[in-house]
């Protein structure tokens, strides 16, 4: 029987953020590390369905990579896919061929018990609220400008891509979200600067003050990275994919105002309402054209973001 803290955590996605139906199948995907989590959201999705089942398999390398072909399989075949592992799976073909096939998803990439229980004890009424808001300021932009006072300079061209938003409300066929949620984003055509990661970003988890990774990018291409672990993550999957590996992959917007403090899960800390992060490698799920083993997210504290060059109000959080 799961942890009795696990339970409401669970109902509020099964019930309220998927609104799994009786008569639809749900398959929960998870591994050797995240299974209280997962068998937590199976509890709540078999007393809701008889068409529930869990697949559970040894934790991936890397965040991007594919997961075993049966669990790949199993999403393209489910109504609705809660996928709690410790490596993402959100920038995978299996996701996107899940939510193609018409799956509704859910990644809890990185998921804690800590993170499940504090993320979801949000109000994702509120949360779509800002997602909408926000998206209604970006959409159409020809340039995104992100300023900090820690040295993050870097110009977004969003060319005929689009924005995306990231509400945690996932009930229409072929709807995709991370669980916690909070969030609009986007792949960018290309973008050119200077951006300084002080929040959180793997290898490292959340940076201590002073702490500060720096990133050079050069029409859509990260060409300097000043940490040894992020450069060793990248290098790995260069060697798969070469410089697609470097590919400046997203821009995202916070929009949780229920996180109210940064604690080292890239998951949660990226939905910060009043940060923005930036990721590199793979964007190929989420509107781009690279294919990479690897996304890595950056949180960036107290952001000025401009909108041809007009600064926009962020929703207020950490």
């Amino acid at each position: 029987m799961t942890h009795d803290r696990l339970r409401g955590p669970a109902e509020t996605a099964v019930r309220k953020c998927m609104r799994l139906q009786p008569n639809e199948s749900c398959l929960i995907v998870t591994d050797h590390e995240r299974q209280p989590v997962g068998e937590a959201l199976y509890e709540v999705a078999n007393e809701r369905t008889d068409d529930a089942s869990i697949v559970r398999y040894p934790p991936g390398d890397q965040h991007g990579e594919e997961p075993p072909a049966a669990a790949a399989a199993g999403m393209r075949a489910a109504d609705v896919v809660l996928a709690p592992t410790k490596k993402s799976i959100t920038h995978t073909k299996a996701r996107s061929d899940a939510t193609e096939a018409g799956a509704r998803v859910a990644t809890l990439p990185g998921i804690t018990e800590e993170v499940f229980v504090t993320g979801l004890d949000a109000d994702y009424t509120e949360i779509k609220r800002h997602c909408e808001d926000l998206h209604a300021e970006v959409s159409g932009a020809e340039t995104v400008r992100v300023q900090t006072e820690r040295g993050t300079d870097i110009v977004f061209r969003p060319g005929d891509r689009e924005w995306r938003e990231d509400t945690g409300i996932v009930h229409e066929p072929e709807a995709m979200s991370n669980l916690p949620a909070g969030e609009v984003f986007l792949s960018p055509e290309t973008a050119n600067g200077t951006f300084v990661v002080d929040g959180t970003m793997m290898p490292h988890g959340l940076l201590e003050e002073g702490h500060v990774l720096e990133f050079e990018v050069d029409d859509g291409t990260v060409t300097e990275v000043s940490d040894d672990g992020v450069r060793e993550e990248l290098d790995a999957a260069a060697e798969e994919v070469g410089q697609d590996a470097y590919n400046l992959a997203e821009l995202g917007i916070g929009t949780n105002v229920g996180v109210t403090e940064l604690v080292g899960s890239v998951l949660l800390d990226e939905k910060a309402a009043g940060t923005v992060h930036i990721a590199i490698g793979d964007d190929h799920a989420i509107g781009g054209d690279v294919e990479a083993p690897i996304h890595l997210d950056g949180i960036v504290r107290d952001p000025k973001v401009y909108v041809d060059g007009d600064e926009i109000n962020l929703p207020s959080g950490v």
